[in-house]
């Protein structure tokens, strides 16, 4: 899948995982850094989400930090059950992201909500959906890792 990138590709796939730039126009600065006109930042964008080469982008919201909660939650989903449940957690505006793991809790995903009791009443609305239980793992404490992928 990556013959497909070429090197502005992936200039641009590792530059849009820093900030993007205070500007009224970030994507024409972004154009600039890298040489390309503003539709063409744009144009490109397009094609990397429509190809599968950028599954998110937007921005980043801490829910905490703007007086909401967030949570991380699994679920022990039967494998014959796992696209049905998917597609009913993945239902609830409140699911940020899904992902599976190779584990007994095979299903992660995390909730915003815009109180810890809307937490509490969406997880017990997908146990409710789907009959399974969902466990929550709510932050302790933050860690910032810095995760980045290079292209």
């Amino acid at each position: 899948m990556t013959d497909d990138l070429d090197t502005t590709d992936r200039a641009l796939l590792n530059r849009l995982q820093d900030d993007l730039p205070l500007d009224p126009r970030p994507f024409a600065a972004l154009g600039q850094e890298l040489d390309l006109t503003e539709a063409e930042v744009l144009a490109r964008i397009s094609r990397l989400r429509d190809t599968g080469y950028l599954t998110r982008f937007g921005p980043f919201y801490d829910a905490a930090a703007l007086g909401g909660a967030f949570c991380l939650c699994a679920m022990e989903v039967p494998e014959d059950r796992y696209a049905a449940v998917t597609e009913q957690v993945n239902a609830h505006s409140e699911v940020a992201h899904n992902y599976a793991r190779d584990h007994r809790l095979n299903m992660w995903f995390v909730m915003a909500t815009e109180s810890a009791e809307g937490i509490q009443a969406t997880a017990r609305r997908i146990e409710a959906e789907t009959g399974l239980q969902v466990l929550l793992f709510p932050k302790e404490r933050e860690f910032f890792i810095g995760f980045r992928v290079a292209a």
